[in-house]
């Protein structure tokens, strides 16, 4: 983004942000607005709604939704009672507003709406208001739920294939949502009944947190006067680390000594761990490059991963899943609500990369051929072969057919089978699975950029055992003779899991932690080349 521009969107959304906190009302503290019921019956008609529509251009392209939406109530006012605006008004209004002020992004400022709804709770003493005042204040609240759902629930207009992502995405009935809302803001808050995963509210909790000690707190690189920082040593340094670690909430209590004690080193332990390091407590050149990272760059980094969260349905949280997340390079089992285990895995190389999708899991396969993809088969197999012509003899692999004269090759179960002992299989169009391998040695590696794709796992006996868990014959010795065969044995998944392969490089875990890691496709890179192009998010 041109400097120029940047600059005009932070004074922008500063002067937005203000204008707005300057007046904040609390609705609980006001008299209500009434309204004269003996002129104005909360009934309006079609052509006031295609009058509103005409005065309104930025809310026409919603016509379908606003008019599916009032015929079914008879065009009945829903913001409205006979006292003027019901609490559901006031609470959509206050967390639309949030958007604006705790993520200083006023894409869905609506100036009129703004203006429409401060003259009725602006004051202390009770009013009678115009039904045209009303009206707009109804159709307006309306149009600003439309445009907060499209924004919040569903994302901005990006081409989810042209950003590597092939996970549906998630489809909004606009409609049916404020429906649903209406009914249910009375008894709940409206994050009770919105439909965002999970992940949405965890990372916007901490991306306004960083947004705030941008604000208040100075970030200079700290400077290392040493190779490493291990515990016992004193430094001016290690304070300046302790007060780092404090402010992001790795280390529980201020401390300004220039000892590194215990409580540094088990708040250094945790700070690694979210950020993918070996968590041992030791402060290297690693440690302290993420520990000064830009704040700018980790808010971008959340921003980023709060947009891929708007594409993902809300998981329904009592079916069995499996899900990968690429750049942590691991897999998390859920059963039943609740975090089951994790395992290390290895995933596409930057030039192969894994692929974002999602998927049933239906088949366990033991000793399995490896059916060599046509593409390694050109790229290294059949050089391999003008090099030595017992290639395909050392390597346990057979030639099944000719396609187009090419060999189509597999290689047959064994030790050295390149897919290990055992594949699990959930079918798609990218030939896509999870592994063994014989290469215990790549999980050795912080960086686990390795495969050709697929996705190999770092404990596939504990996979399988848990997918077959309740079949009483199946215990891990008879999964390990299984894998040792020299043919294959299929067996099916029942019922089929849901698999996903995600993206994010920023997230919370299973305990509360903010995690990040680096950026191993791309993708984020791409992400803000359209998501910061021509949007109003603060970015400097």
């Amino acid at each position: 983004m041109k400097k120029i521009a940047s600059i005009a969107i932070f004074f922008t959304s500063l002067i937005l942000f203000s204008w707005h906190c300057s007046k904040k009302v609390d609705p609980k503290t006001t008299t209500k607005t009434q309204i004269d019921t003996t002129h104005f019956k909360l009934l309006f008609d079609s052509t006031a709604l295609a009058n509103f529509l005409n005065r309104n251009d930025s809310l026409k392209k919603f016509s379908d939704q606003y008019f599916a939406f009032y015929q079914k109530r008879n065009f009945k006012y829903v913001w409205y009672d006979s006292n003027g605006l019901v609490q559901q008004a006031h609470k959509f209004y206050k967390l639309q507003s949030n958007i604006i002020d705790n993520l200083n992004d006023s894409s869905i400022f609506n100036t009129r709406l703004k203006d429409f709804y401060e003259q009725q709770i602006g004051t202390l003493t009770a009013k009678k208001i115009s039904d045209s005042i009303a009206l707009n204040t109804e159709l307006q609240l309306t149009g600003q739920f439309f445009n907060y759902s499209t924004k919040v629930y569903a994302g901005g207009i990006i081409d989810l294939k042209e950003m590597g992502w092939f996970i549906p995405r998630k489809h909004v009935d606009l409609v049916r949502t404020l429906d649903t809302m209406i009914h249910v803001l009375p008894q709940k808050s409206l994050e009770e009944t919105e439909p965002l995963h999970v992940q949405y509210r965890l990372i916007e909790k901490y991306l306004v947190k960083y947004y705030q000690l941008k604000k208040e707190q100075s970030w200079d690189s700290i400077r290392m006067t040493r190779t490493y920082y291990r515990k016992g040593n004193k430094s001016k340094t290690i304070a300046l680390i302790k007060e780092r670690l404090f402010l992001l909430g790795d280390l529980p209590m201020k401390d300004s000594s220039r000892r590194f004690d215990s409580s540094l080193f088990h708040a250094v332990k945790q700070f690694q761990g979210r950020m993918g390091l070996k968590p041992n407590g030791v402060i290297g050149k690693s440690t302290m490059h993420e520990l000064n990272k830009p704040i700018d760059s980790l808010i971008e980094k959340m921003v980023i991963n709060l947009e891929r969260a708007r594409w993902l349905l809300p998981e329904k949280s009592n079916e069995p899943r499996i899900v990968v997340n690429i750049p942590e390079y691991a897999l998390h089992f859920y059963d039943s609500g609740k975090h089951s285990f994790s395992m290390d895995v290895v995933v596409g190389t930057a030039a192969n990369n894994t692929v974002i999708f999602n998927g049933n899991l239906r088949y366990i396969v033991f000793s399995p051929y490896w059916n060599v993809t046509e593409e390694i088969v050109k790229k290294e197999v059949l050089p391999a072969m003008k090099l030595d012509s017992n290639y395909l003899t050392k390597h346990n692999m057979e030639i099944v057919k000719y396609n187009k004269k090419q060999p189509v090759i597999r290689q047959k179960p064994g030790p050295g089978n390149s897919l290990g002992g055992v594949k699990f299989l959930f079918p798609n169009n990218y030939n896509i699975y999870f592994h063994d391998t014989p290469f215990k040695e790549a999980f050795a590696s912080s960086k686990r950029t390795f495969s050709h794709g697929c996705i190999r796992l770092g404990e596939p006996v504990k996979l399988a055992e848990y997918l077959l868990r309740k079949d009483t014959t199946i215990t891990s010795d008879s999964i390990k003779a299984l894998m040792s065969k020299t043919d294959e044995t299929w067996m099916t998944a029942k019922p089929a899991i849901q698999v996903t392969i995600k993206y994010f490089t920023a997230w919370v875990d299973e305990k509360g932690l903010l995690n990040f890691r680096d950026d191993i496709y791309g993708h984020d890179k791409k992400m803000a080349d359209k998501l910061f192009a021509k949007t109003t998010w603060v970015r400097n």
